[in-house]
């Protein structure tokens, strides 16, 4: 009689090395006597924490344990261990393993392999993870979340073959050969620092969430262009929205020393807004008001608050400071309101959010010709969709982006928001001396508009100078220690260009973990995972890269694309043929 197949819950472990092909055709011989000593290590490893190693075939690991904590431990054990070893090898010659760790039911036969869903997850959780990293499924997380000694960052829902739901996945960022994506934030010593948390909606309706985020986004803007004061971008602050938060971590986490805290209610044509300023290193409160007004008195509040700011703060202003912090808005509530809601909208930058704050900010621009900041709103999301080819107008966009910008810079010089959507416009023309130019103006008017130093960054890139423009990117990572998804595809970018492609991955890939609804990051991480020699993985990116847009297009990529020196942008097409990728077709 045939012995049965156990079916029966179990941690899985699977690992492969990252780039093996690539360091098989370049040294055979060493790369077969490193992965021999890595594979014992793993066993050891493995062993001393309860678990089994069921194959070990090629450059794969596959190990069965009866805990997760087990195979947590092994996990990142090996990791640790052979990150050391890599240190005592060239660059080129270090072997990265890559682990993903799921909890599942799995098929064990008498002979000792195991199959099943389990497996199949764990396997596509290890294709996910970071050269040297760990990926845990939700499953497995929930058994280890509570580890004091373990990180864990939510890395969002990804597709499964064969897998019929899909599977969210948990990064472990314990991990010391993690590529690094920006700098912790060091607290601001030589300035006063402040982060501007999201006005709580007292309302009683979520629907008006947008008007109180839309206060708070005000208030950071005019705080912003006050000198000598370092404020923390939207996107960072925003992150703290609806959370319970410990005032003093919250200062901690973003390296500030004072936070800005709030609520709003809007009832009819009144609005009651509350401030408090809070020190941040003891939690003590610095100063507090309630502003009970009519609804058209809401921009004297805001003005108000600035200004209780920056006394508190001994901040002085000058007559050219008073003036670029006064408020040049729109008398028109509707146009005011509609703002409110094309601007997050537009924020969000994917397709479907950048094409309704098209339509919205048109409308606000109908209502109040005069309101500038709305016409840099309208501008960013023209020349965000002729960038991506979103929508049947991507190709006016650029001009059409270009003259909204010009428009608000002409109504209010001191919208630097309308400075950098110049500057975007014209690196995409081609006029990357002209855009940095822009970009210096933006921050002469708001030196924390993180931004107008990125665009600072982009420009030098793309006349050839990766290096030079890492270091504007840090700066407005610093701004916005949260900051939007693009700054990790502009980041990659730069280190694609330097040649260092593991950062470069590792940042693509951390995009898309965060930001599924682009197809730029797909595109460059397949060219990048050519060049690391994963023909298979680079060929997955490019069917995705169709999957978010079917009308992709190389040639319109390469022809709106801003480097002085097309041949930049062959050097990514490069990368896709050398994964077996014809850039002119479709997958």
């Amino acid at each position: 009689m045939a012995a049965e197949i156990e079916q029966r819950l179990a941690a899985i472990l699977v690992a492969d090395v990252a780039g093996y092909t690539r360091l098989m055709a370049a040294d055979e011989p060493a790369t077969i006597a490193t992965i021999t000593d890595y594979r014992s290590r793993f066993r050891d490893h493995i062993a001393a924490n309860g678990g089994r190693v069921v194959d070990m075939a090629g450059d794969s690991v596959l190990a069965i344990f009866a805990s997760v904590a087990g195979a947590v431990r092994a996990a990142v054990a090996t990791q640790a261990e052979l990150t050391s070893c890599n240190e005592a090898l060239a660059e080129a010659r270090r072997m990265h393993f890559r682990i993903g760790v799921n909890l599942g039911d799995i098929h064990e036969h008498p002979d000792g392999s195991v199959y099943g869903d389990g497996v199949n997850i764990a396997a596509r959780l290890e294709s996910l993870a970071a050269h040297g990293g760990i990926m845990l499924s939700e499953d497995a997380w929930r058994q280890v979340r509570r580890n004091a000694d373990l990180t864990f960052a939510d890395a969002g829902l990804h597709e499964v073959k064969n897998v019929a739901d899909p599977v969210r996945a948990y990064r472990v960022e314990t991990d010391p050969t993690e590529a690094t994506l920006a700098p912790p934030p060091e607290p601001i010593f030589d300035r006063p620092s402040i982060v501007v948390l999201p006005f709580e909606n007292m309302s009683g309706d979520g629907e008006q969430s947008y008007f109180s985020d839309g206060i708070s986004e005000d208030v950071i803007t005019e705080l912003s262009k006050v000198p000598g004061l370092f404020v923390i971008a939207r996107n960072s602050a925003f992150v703290y929205k609806g959370k319970a938060h410990h005032l003093p971590d919250v200062a901690s986490a973003l390296g500030v020393r004072y936070v800005l805290e709030g609520s709003v209610r809007k009832a009819g044509n009144r609005v009651r807004i509350t401030a408090q300023l809070i020190d941040g290193t003891s939690g003590g409160h610095l100063w507090a008001e309630r502003y009970d007004r009519d609804l058209e008195d809401i921009f004297a509040v805001q003005d108000e608050v600035t200004a209780a700011i920056v006394e508190q703060l001994s901040l002085k202003l000058g007559p050219t400071e008073k003036t670029r912090t006064a408020r040049r808005g729109t008398p028109d509530m509707a146009a005011w309101d509609l703002f409110m809601r094309g601007r997050e909208s537009a924020w969000r930058h994917t397709r479907s959010s950048t094409l309704a704050a098209t339509r919205i900010l048109r409308q606000v621009v109908a209502l109040d010709d005069n309101f500038a900041a709305a016409h840099a709103m309208l501008g960013f999301a023209r020349v965000s969709e002729h960038i991506n080819g979103w929508g049947d107008d991507a190709e006016t966009g650029l001009g059409d982006g270009l003259a909204e910008a010009e428009t608000a810079i002409r109504l209010d010089p001191n919208e630097a928001l309308g400075h950098f959507v110049h500057a975007l416009g014209l690196s995409f023309a081609g006029r990357l001396e002209d855009a940095i130019v822009a970009a210096e103006r933006a921050v002469a008017v708001d030196p924390n508009l993180n931004h107008a130093h990125t665009a600072i960054g982009a420009s030098i890139m793309y006349l050839g100078r990766a290096e030079e423009a890492l270091g504007y990117f840090q700066t407005a990572m610093r701004l916005d220690p949260f900051y939007p998804t693009v700054f990790l595809h502009l980041t990659a970018l730069a280190h694609y260009m330097l040649g260092d492609d593991i950062q470069c991955r590792a940042m693509l890939e951390k995009r898309l973990s965060l930001e599924a609804e682009t197809d730029s990051t797909p595109f460059l991480l397949a060219a990048c995972l050519g060049r690391l020699g994963e023909p298979e993985a680079a060929r997955r990116r490019w069917r995705e890269v169709f999957q978010v847009n079917p009308d992709f297009s190389v040639a319109q990529r390469r022809r709106i694309s801003p480097y002085r020196d097309k041949r930049h942008f062959d050097d990514i097409l490069d990368g896709l043929r050398l994964a077996g990728i014809d850039p002119d077709t479709t997958p």
